[in-house]
């Protein structure tokens, strides 16, 4: 019978983008190798990223400061919409607000459903051996809130309104034979003051 061990889930957001999507602006580059400087003494065996090019550079940008562990690319760990609630599911004091913003990003639900099945199959849950596996992926916002969602058994409209900054670090811990654990949420200690918060609006900066 197979044994099971100990996946130690490091989820990150890319680095602060260019206007255009065409990679990091220097702002984000500079999150990306702090990050990458954090996690240099972690046993991470392997980066998986999106494959947009601010997910992509980010994640080789930290490949290097890590000593060039191995990256993968995912179309799980891309950027989509992992599900999109009916009306009912959703509290009635707050219904209107999260449809209205689902009407602009939910042109692919249906693919962003089965992407994020994908991503929980491939990342979550306790890794099959006797060795601990730590890993890393390089995603944006909405997996990570999906993750997180996931984790807690949260409902599954629960991804909506979770939010996390550029490189930010979110850890989760898979042990065998117990519920999963978020070590870290949201974590920008890594990041001076001025490369924190990125993409926030002035009154969520805490």
């Amino acid at each position: 019978m197979s044994r099971a061990a100990t996946r130690y889930l490091y989820l990150a957001r890319h680095g602060e983008a260019l206007p255009d999507g065409s990679g990091l602006s220097d702002a984000g580059r500079q999150q990306a190798i702090l990050l990458g400087q954090r996690l240099r003494t972690r046993p991470i065996t392997v980066v998986h990223h999106g494959p947009l090019p601010r997910a992509l550079q980010t994640a080789r940008m930290i490949g290097e400061e890590m000593g060039g562990v191995s990256l993968t690319s995912s179309t799980a760990a891309g950027d989509y919409v992992p599900y999109v609630p009916d009306r009912n599911e959703l509290p009635t004091d707050i219904a209107e607000v999260f449809l209205r913003f689902l009407e602009q990003v939910t042109a692919e639900a249906a693919e962003g459903q089965a992407l994020a099945e994908q991503a929980v199959a491939q990342f979550t849950g306790p890794t099959v051996g006797d060795t601990d596996r730590h890993e890393l992926v390089i995603t944006h916002n909405f997996l990570i809130a999906w993750l997180v969602r996931q984790a807690l058994d949260a409902p599954r409209w629960r991804w909506l309104g979770l939010n996390f900054g550029n490189a930010a670090l979110t850890v989760i811990r898979y042990a065998p034979d117990r519920p999963p654990s978020l070590l870290i949420y949201n974590d920008m200690s890594h990041l001076p003051p001025e490369l924190r918060w990125t993409g926030f609006p002035p009154e969520w900066q805490v």
